[in-house]
């Protein structure tokens, strides 16, 4: 497929590239960042890049990001600010929300004005989307929940699901992605290694996590399967308590895992944003077992094993 792809230059689209690429597809990265690796597609044009603000109206109405557009029968939007990694001060929840939402609606408002728009959208949500609860379970049928990330969610979700009628829309309710050098993994390893870890909080919070390999594949089915299409909980089987997460971390590396991160020094550095790890909520997902997904990585021991090796250069 001739693919156009929105904010996967990051954590994820490292290996969400890699994937489509080894799958034979035709790529044109969308980034406000200029272009770096995957050298040999890019020399071979299997891969195009522009680097635009998608988030930017004006971008989409002529030139090479419109015509890009024209020509791929799918597009994958991931785009957006990182949700947990700076305090929730007015402007970056602005932030938050006007790198969703603008690049959303700007990018289905330029799909309408096709005659012929593309066949499939994947488009990223995330697992805030139902709240947050100690207690609660939820899969792809329980409702929004009622806190300025699952009201972003929402309204995010709500602007993809404008798309014309002819195109596919998959949601994928992302929970927190592991992989060695990035996301919330990323932050920890470090402290980790030196035998400094521990749970986050109380250690009673619920992670619902996935390895970045079952997503990226994941999001690869959503594009070739025409059987997918509404929301996924991308999430792997089994959630964990922030304790067993810790344990198992440690376990990972050989390492000690006893020593907690309390709560207020997690909120003094992140501000309303530390609720994410601070509260959590148990995802799983109806839907993916019916949709014939399997997981590379379905247990959390393994999945970290994966995750804590270091990537060859």
């Amino acid at each position: 497929m001739r693919l156009l792809l929105l904010g996967c230059s990051g954590f994820v689209g490292r290996e969400l590239v890699l994937q489509l690429l080894e799958a034979g597809h035709q790529l044109t990265l969308v980034s406000r960042k200029p272009a770096f690796g995957f050298d040999q597609a890019r020399q071979t044009g299997q891969l195009g890049w522009l680097q635009i603000n998608p988030a930017e109206q004006e971008s989409w109405l002529d030139g090479p990001l419109l015509s890009a557009l024209e020509e791929v029968e799918g597009v994958v939007n991931l785009a957006g600010e990182p949700i947990a990694e700076q305090r929730w001060t007015p402007e970056h929840c602005q932030k938050l929300a006007s790198s969703r939402l603008h690049t959303t609606r700007a990018l289905v408002q330029a799909m309408g004005q096709l005659k012929v728009p593309p066949r499939v959208l994947v488009n990223a949500s995330a697992v805030g989307y139902y709240g947050t609860s100690s207690d609660k379970h939820f899969t792809e049928k329980s409702s929004c929940g009622d806190d300025f990330l699952a009201h972003l969610c929402e309204q995010w979700e709500a602007a993809a699901a404008a798309k014309p009628a002819a195109t596919r829309l998959v949601v994928v309710r992302i929970g927190i992605v592991l992989g060695p050098d990035g996301g919330a993994l990323g932050k920890m390893l470090p402290v980790f290694r030196l035998g400094f870890g521990g749970p986050v909080g109380s250690g009673r919070q619920w992670m619902s996590w996935i390895h970045r390999t079952d997503l990226c594949q994941l999001i690869g089915k959503a594009l070739e399967d025409r059987s997918w299409s509404g929301v996924v909980n991308g999430v792997a089987p089994e959630p964990v308590s922030m304790a067993s997460f810790a344990l198992a971390l440690g376990n990972a590396l050989g390492r000690p895992s006893l020593l907690p991160v309390p709560g207020p020094i997690l909120k003094l550095l992140l501000g309303d944003g530390a609720r994410v790890v601070l509260e959590g909520q148990h995802v799983a997902s109806e839907r993916l077992p019916k949709l014939g997904f399997s997981f590379q990585y379905p247990d959390l021991p393994q999945a970290l094993s994966a995750a804590t090796t270091p990537i060859p250069h």
